[in-house]
């Protein structure tokens, strides 16, 4: 007998009813499940979805929960995919990998590099299962490389009746343009298939630098650089700069000395502190932030991909990330400085900002055009909603499109607006869940009904 057979009496083979509620990593977003699977195949995940239908059950995959919107809640049926994990097969000839959707992009990476490989681009943290990260259009950093969703060559999805669609761009290629980032809209992803090349090395260069020279030096600093962020602290005009470019080497690692100081200690054990006194005492802030912003030196170092583009984040926070044009970013960051400055808000986390160029995604952030990302975040049980409120309504007059897993009050007609290929989305949607049997009230109000 498999693990996903072990049932609670009197629930279907597979499932478990549930008893506790389902919180996401933030904390922010809560449901109640009717009942809980935890399929070990996609046959087994197949009939669950299938006995979702047949009960009138809504149904919702859910992976390590790194969104901070309801798209994966559910008062139907959870699925959890922690038992389809690992990789499928990896064809060097065509240089792609075939995963299963609840493997971690942790585990994914590493066990890349052990065969010598790499995606291309990633975002900077790799605790979320590949379909999750993927579906709702995570991100690192990028003049060239787009997306995570942009390196997908293929994939298998489950649908509302229960049938397995193979997608790529031969084998329905309607399909596989819409749900690379599909928000679970469309079916339960049980595959991927990534791009992937040999393993390389990259060299990291981190330097503070002021905002003022940032903005001004920003299309100079995004083309000489492969990967260029960087993060300004909101009541200074101090920023702190990565550069990510490739490099024939030596590999050069960050010590042990200085990652535990830099981001063990000091971008989380003493961030945390510090946050939690800000929270205590909002009118310290502004001079935390100073201090934090000073906090931080120059290093470099040299190292594979995935130990470059990614960090550990153990402070926790709520986030709101929106797509600009990247033509627009400098004038959005004025604005954004301006209206921190005039306020009276108090605010102990950075503002991120990284890039990407134009994919072809009908649902991504970057679809059709270059495009600037700007993250506000707030720690976790600090009011947010004013300084999230001043924050959107300035990236929303500057054609901005909303991470689909962070926090935004956008709804659809905003998106049949920003969107040129929402309506071929919709449609496909229509097609393939004509009954909602994925449908949750996050999809209501972004996708319509």
């Amino acid at each position: 007998m498999s693990r996903a057979q072990t049932g609670t009496p009197g629930t279907r083979t597979g499932s478990r009813r549930s008893s506790e509620a389902w919180r996401n990593w933030a904390g922010n977003v809560t449901a109640r499940p009717v009942r809980e699977v935890t399929p070990a195949s996609v046959e087994e995940l197949t009939a669950a979805v299938r006995s979702a239908a047949e009960d009138g059950l809504k149904v919702k995959a859910v992976g390590s929960g790194h969104s901070f919107t309801a798209a994966a809640a559910t008062d139907g049926v959870l699925i959890r995919p922690q038992l389809l994990t690992g990789i499928r097969s990896i064809d060097r000839a065509n240089g792609t990998v075939t995963v299963e959707a609840g493997t971690p992009l942790k585990r994914l990476n590493m066990a890349l590099a052990r065969e010598g490989l790499s995606l291309t681009n990633m975002g900077d943290i790799m605790e979320q299962t590949v379909s999750g990260a993927t579906s709702t259009g995570t991100h690192g950093t990028g003049r060239d490389s787009a997306s995570i969703a942009a390196q997908i060559k293929g994939l298998e999805l489950v649908t509302a009746s229960g049938e397995l669609l193979a997608c790529s761009e031969k084998e329905n290629p309607d399909v596989f343009a819409a749900a690379r980032i599909g928000l679970g809209a469309l079916g339960i992803i049980t595959a991927i298939t990534f791009a992937v090349e040999p393993i390389f090395l990259l060299s990291a260069r981190e330097e503070p630098m002021s905002l003022d020279r940032v903005l001004t030096d920003f299309e100079e600093l995004h083309a000489e650089n492969e990967h260029f962020e960087f993060y300004w602290f909101p009541h200074t005009g101090s920023c702190n700069t990565k550069r990510n470019n490739r490099s024939a080497g030596p590999e050069a690692p960050v010590s042990k000395l200085s990652g535990f100081v830099e981001d063990e200690l000091l971008s989380n054990g003493l961030f945390q502190v510090v946050n939690s006194i800000g929270r205590a005492v909002p009118a310290t802030i502004p001079s935390i932030a100073k201090v934090s912003s000073r906090a931080l030196s120059s290093r470099t170092y040299t190292d594979i991909p995935y130990k470059v583009f990614t960090s550990p984040r153990r402070v926790r926070f709520v986030e709101m990330e929106y797509a600009v044009p990247r033509a627009a970013l400098v004038d959005t960051l004025r604005e954004l400085k301006s209206m921190v400055d005039r306020s009276r808000l108090r605010i102990s986390f950075p503002v991120e900002v990284r890039t990407a160029p134009a994919d072809d995604i009908a649902l991504s952030t970057a679809s059709d055009r270059d495009t600037a990302y700007v993250a506000v975040h707030m720690y976790k049980g600090t009011p947010y909603h004013r300084y999230f409120t001043a924050a959107e309504q300035i990236l929303t007059a500057h054609e901005g499109r909303p991470h689909w897993g962070k926090m935004h009050t956008r709804d659809a007609d905003y998106f049949a607006r920003a969107y040129p290929r929402f309506g071929e989305f919709t449609a496909l949607r229509d097609r393939l869940d004509p009954d909602r049997v994925f449908g949750n009230a996050y999809l209501r109000r972004v996708l319509g009904d």
